[in-house]
């Protein structure tokens, strides 16, 4: 494989420190420090990426400095430069832009989180060879509603119920060149009202989607024709077949739905 395929994986790993309910409930310093299987989330994700042939780096924002020796194996890393790390911000958004300052504007870019406990190196590179065989300049991986209840019931999930199907995000982006790494901008307009779609839709996609989105009008392709429109660079979808894609780990019950799904069938188990 060329290095020219290759991605850059940039992890973002910051929270809300020891406040966070999962921290809490793992009794860890920061959420991305809680176990699964007694193996921190942030490690379980690093070791999905170093394991995927196209990905060539993997730079991690996060957590905080002062917390890194309280995961000795992810500080180890660190000291080997297994793993590149730099000081997260004060938001998501902020904190991928401050990422990607760190990356070589040439370099292709996965974006993802260390809260992604069920990621494996089959969907990392199922996504990021779909996203290099799209013509577009920023790739965003969801999962149908309907893919996620088919093995695990009705786990909450955050759900955008669009005409073309009922999608939930998967932590996965892909951005393909310097163009596509304005979608980060847009994302720091839409942060704050990621868990509230019709409030989203209005605020960065104005009153027509809305209405759309309320009658049930509104497609995954046309809700990212007017991302696209409103950030210069094109957006595509690449809808993941992987039920585990689709799980973060967000509240506790979540982070207890990943132990069991790792537990039951182990390594082993089908992702498909």
């Amino acid at each position: 494989m060329s290095h020219n395929d290759q991605f850059a994986a940039l992890v973002l790993a910051a929270d809300r420190g020891s406040q966070d309910s999962v921290a809490r409930y793992a009794g860890t310093v920061c959420k991305a420090y809680a176990p699964v299987c007694g193996k921190p989330m942030v490690i379980r994700v690093l070791d999905a990426l170093n394991d995927c042939h196209k990905i060539k780096s993997i730079l991690l924002c996060g957590p905080p400095e002062p917390l890194l020796s309280a995961c000795e194996e992810l500080e180890q890393r660190i000291d080997i430069r297994q793993v590149d790390w730099v000081e997260n911000l004060d938001s998501p958004a902020r904190s991928a832009a401050h990422g990607l300052s760190r990356i070589d504007p040439q370099r292709q870019v996965l974006l993802t989180t260390a809260d992604h406990a069920l990621l494996t190196p089959e969907i990392v590179e199922y996504f990021l060879q779909a996203s290099s065989n799209l013509e577009c300049d920023a790739v965003v991986g969801v999962i149908r509603y309907e893919t996620l209840q088919a093995r695990y019931g009705n786990t909450r999930r955050t759900v955008i119920r669009l005409q073309d199907g009922n999608f939930c995000g998967c932590n996965l982006f892909a951005f393909n060149n310097a163009r596509g790494r304005t979608l980060v901008d847009f994302w720091q307009q839409a942060e704050a009202l990621r868990k509230r779609p019709w409030k989203l839709i209005s605020r960065v996609l104005g009153w027509q989607a809305v209405w759309s989105y309320l009658l049930g009008r509104l497609t995954l392709g046309q809700a990212l024709q007017k991302i696209s429109g409103k950030t210069g660079a094109r957006v595509c979808p690449v809808i993941l077949p992987f039920p585990d894609a689709g799980i973060d780990v967000d509240k506790v019950e979540d982070l207890q739905l990943a132990e069991s799904i790792l537990a039951q069938s182990g390594s082993t188990r089908p992702l498909m």
